[in-house]
């Protein structure tokens, strides 16, 4: 088994026309030599993505799901964009071959960049890596140290300027997430009303605006395979925006499972944040803050949010196994994970607000009755 992350064999369905690929690459005058060897990555749920093997090339094609309605989820130019206006300042991008919005060529939007060669950390680490406590810590470490080094891009004045209406961030966030919380509610999940109306209560202003990634997790990092320790590629920017800093941190500690968690929290870890040398999610704040010299009031504010924001990612993919829009029988617990978060976002409003302790207890019962069936 190798350490190095390849692609598999195309999904049923999800077939890729090569040769109308292919000569659209050669119109634009991309060299490609021999024969291609497509094959095609496991993850990303939102946009398909595909690895292109020739003789002289190893490429990468994104492209969104077939069907696809809401353009601005799956916007492959903004996505493309994003990436080959940041490259200068950030040198961890794939390089942008090509951007094709011609949609006689293979149905839709699609865009070729460069294969960045290495490992990338899911749920476990490869058993090959074999790193030792101090090896993890400095994984962790040049991990955070990679999303800081993205919140300090000099945006102003460049391309980057047009990715988000910037001040209000955080209130915009907050309105956007609770409708679509809304429009996702099924009746076997908590309706969150404490937790929403607190967190409309404790909207701050933005600590700065800055290129945030909006979906920061070790699964999104390449790691370098003679120094896996080490970051040489960051991936999928298809939620990069201008915003809060402390938005992107909140968010990230969303997933960011830790040793001592309890069991059904582990149940959903999908990136190794439970070694012995990674940080726990206090001190990857303490961490982040130091290194920033941001202070903001109400921490808990972001990772709340965080929490939630996970919550109603989570509920919109249930939403559509509830209503049988898809059977994957993956999705069919979803709802229970859902109850986790919101006790998890409770027990952080609760600790400078003692009117959440109650519902802990409340939606705690519950929880424990949901697991005894």
């Amino acid at each position: 088994m190798t350490m190095i992350d390849i692609g598999g064999q195309v999904r049923k369905g999800e077939e890729l026309d090569i040769a109308a690929v292919e000569s659209w690459l050669k119109n634009q005058g991309v060299d490609l030599q021999g024969q291609a060897q497509v094959t095609q990555y496991s993850g990303g749920a939102s946009n398909w993505t595909y690895r292109l093997q020739y003789d002289n090339a190893d490429l990468i094609l994104r492209r969104p799901p077939k069907g696809t309605k809401a353009k601005s989820a799956h916007d492959m130019a903004r996505e493309y964009n994003v990436q080959k206006h940041l490259a200068p300042f950030y040198p961890v991008l794939p390089e942008m071959i090509a951007l094709c919005q011609d949609e006689n060529v293979i149905g839709c939007d699609f865009y070729v960049m460069k294969r960045i060669e290495g490992i990338i950390p899911r749920a476990n680490l490869p058993k090959e890596l074999q790193l030792d406590e101090s090896q993890v810590q400095q994984l962790c470490l040049n991990v955070l140290d990679k999303l800081i080094e993205l919140h300090q891009v000099p945006y102003q004045g460049t391309e980057l300027e047009k990715l988000g209406k910037g001040e209000g961030y955080c209130r915009r966030q907050v309105e956007g997430w609770d409708a679509r919380f809304s429009k996702a509610f099924t009746p076997n999940i908590p309706d969150f009303a404490f937790v929403r109306e607190w967190l409309q209560q404790h909207i701050p202003a933005d600590a700065k605006t800055c290129v945030i990634h909006n979906d920061w997790r070790f699964d999104n990092v390449i790691l370098d395979p003679q120094q896996p320790t080490q970051v040489i590629g960051v991936l999928d920017w298809e939620m990069a925006t201008l915003g809060d800093p402390l938005m992107d941190l909140g968010s990230a500690l969303a997933y960011w499972i830790q040793e001592d968690d309890d069991a059904l929290m582990k149940s959903s870890r999908r990136q190794p944040t439970n070694l012995k040398g990674m940080l726990t999610r206090q001190q990857v704040v303490d961490y982040y803050l130091e290194k920033t010299g941001l202070k903001p009031d109400n921490w808990a504010f972001y990772e709340v949010f965080g929490l939630f924001r996970l919550a109603v990612i989570a509920q919109q993919i249930y939403y559509r196994y509830y209503h049988q829009q898809t059977d994957n029988p993956a999705f069919k617990d979803f709802w229970i994970m859902i109850h986790a978060l919101h006790i998890r976002a409770l027990k952080l409003i609760a600790q400078n607000n003692p009117q959440a302790r109650p519902l802990i207890a409340e939606y705690g019962a519950k929880l424990q009755d949901i697991l005894k069936q």
